[in-house]
């Protein structure tokens, strides 16, 4: 069991609408390899197709709420120089797992608008798609927000234009009912006042609670409204300290929401904020998924 501090409780619930999360990206260079991993772990997941940028591929696990993990790989045979100018290849290449993670947006012109006047710079709205294994055409648009690296510290934003159900669903359901959805992105920051101050501007969002997780190696702060817990390292040599010189601020772990806890195999377990917090091996995935138990 991990020692826990809790340090503070403050401040009102995110009045900015609140953040929903589309998926969030988990990148490898080999998608068979991370997909074998994940299986291992009892998290299997369906083919998803290549993007039309003819350097990465995908497959997702998708849960009831809509939301889903997308595993993001090197297309085999993709051109070098292609992988390098990909706005996550060190990601990519580097086997980093969580990447980035996107907001959900029924009016994406809309949320520009307002982060905008919040002060927060966000890049026009750009349309994308891929194309199923099974020939259907997907299409949608997507804005980063924020300076950093697309979907890092701040998630990017989409907005779709075919269904959603056919970009989340690919078999006409969710893929795995073990799972509610992802419950939190736990993002890694190299100043954890500074990093609430930043989600403040964009979201209005309070630090809601500090906490220590020393077994984690991070000083937590849990975002009012928001699916986001910060974290700071505590050591200069930890494994965080590590992955922030490596990759910069973004995700460091994801917390899925467990329907079936029961079922699942994990190796330790802790509690964040008043909420039990189970672990799937790192060794086997190579990098950090957790669940909460569904109340």
């Amino acid at each position: 069991m991990k020692r826990l501090l809790l340090l503070t409780l403050c401040g009102p619930l995110l009045t900015a609408a609140d953040l929903k999360i589309d998926h969030a990206t988990v990148a490898a260079s080999d998608l068979k390899k991370m997909q074998a991993a994940l299986a291992a772990v009892g998290l299997p997941s369906v083919y998803g197709g290549a993007h039309t940028n003819h350097t990465t591929e995908m497959a997702l696990i998708s849960f009831p709420d809509g939301s889903y993990l997308e595993l993001m790989a090197i297309q085999p045979g993709a051109d070098r120089q292609l992988v390098d100018e990909h706005v996550w290849s060190r990601f990519l290449l580097g086997d980093a797992g969580p990447c980035a993670w996107a907001a959900r947006e029924s009016d994406l012109p809309a949320e520009v608008r307002r982060l905008e006047s919040a002060g927060i710079p966000v890049s026009p709205p750009v349309k994308s798609g891929r194309q199923r294994p099974d020939g259907v055409r997907l299409e949608w648009q997507t804005s980063d927000v924020g300076a950093g690296v697309r979907g890092t510290f701040f998630p990017f934003l989409i907005q779709d234009f075919t269904s959603r159900d056919q970009r989340a669903f690919p078999k006409g359901e969710p893929g795995n009912r073990d799972f509610l959805g992802i419950a939190k992105v736990v993002i890694a920051v190299k100043n954890l006042d500074d990093a609430i101050q930043r989600y403040r501007q964009a979201y209005g969002a309070p630090a809601l609670g500090k906490q220590v997780d020393q077994d984690f190696g991070a000083q937590l702060a849990l975002m009012g409204g928001t699916p986001v817990v910060l974290a700071q390292p505590l050591a200069a040599g930890s494994w965080l300290a590590a992955r922030l010189s490596r990759f910069g601020e973004g995700p460091c772990a994801f917390l899925l929401s467990a329907a079936h806890p029961e079922k699942l195999r994990t190796v330790s377990r802790t509690r964040w904020f008043g909420v039990q917090v189970d672990w799937f091996d790192p060794a086997v995935l190579g990098w950090r998924l957790g669940f909460e138990r569904a109340p």
